[in-house]
């Protein structure tokens, strides 16, 4: 199928999607910001969150700001083709969303912490795009590591959608899927706002409160 064929708010089949390559990325070895390691290994004791909240750009500084989080990356997730990058991403043929990869330190900050950060932090309800950014890699997600993230993940989309409906808000569009492989973006991508601090950032919420 050709690219310009493609919707900007469908995802394409596996057969049509671009072939993509076996070399990964290179990216830096360590935090642009806290210089702790971008890769893996991490330490035993941490724990990684994946979500898609629209362009990764300010995602990831929402989350690398935070107290127990130890590292963060933005890349790609939830697509069919490997080792893609940001131009193949962004035409539609791979499948991806633009995704925030998030290590964390359990005992400091809960994933349930980070739930809450995610629900308030962009609109859950627009499908194929986040505000004025459109298409399918700025869809909402959560990509799962284990059985217990995915029962908080799911129960906490119930818990706002509830308050969301009050609010008069249609029905939560973010999928909640296991974490398929995650490949890095590109080395200008990563930690992009501390480099480039005037830079787009088209994070923002519903401004309605994750209900305690």
């Amino acid at each position: 199928m050709s690219i310009f064929l493609q919707s900007k708010f469908s995802l394409p089949s596996k057969d049509d999607a671009l072939p993509g390559r076996k070399q990964q990325i290179h990216i830096p070895e360590l935090h642009y910001v806290n210089g702790h390691n971008l890769q893996p290994p991490f330490p035993a004791h941490l724990q990684q969150a994946l979500f898609g909240m629209g362009c990764f750009w300010g995602v990831e500084k929402l989350f690398w700001q935070l107290n127990g989080v130890y590292t963060t990356a933005v890349g790609y997730a939830s697509g069919f083709t490997p080792n893609p990058n940001y131009h193949e991403v962004c035409s539609g043929m791979t499948g991806h969303n633009e995704v925030v990869l998030i290590v964390f330190d359990p005992a400091t900050i809960s994933y349930s912490t980070l739930l809450k950060k995610f629900w308030t932090s962009h609109n859950p309800t627009q499908g194929m795009q986040q505000g004025n950014d459109c298409g399918t890699q700025y869809r909402s997600g959560i990509y799962t590591y284990s059985d217990e993230q995915l029962k908080l993940a799911t129960a906490s989309r119930e818990a706002y959608q509830q308050t969301l409906s009050r609010s008069g808000y249609p029905p939560i569009t973010t999928e909640i899927i296991p974490a398929t492989e995650f490949y890095y973006a590109e080395d200008y991508h990563q930690q992009y706002l501390a480099k480039n601090p005037n830079g787009y950032c088209g994070l923002g919420g519903t401004g309605v409160s994750y209900p305690e």
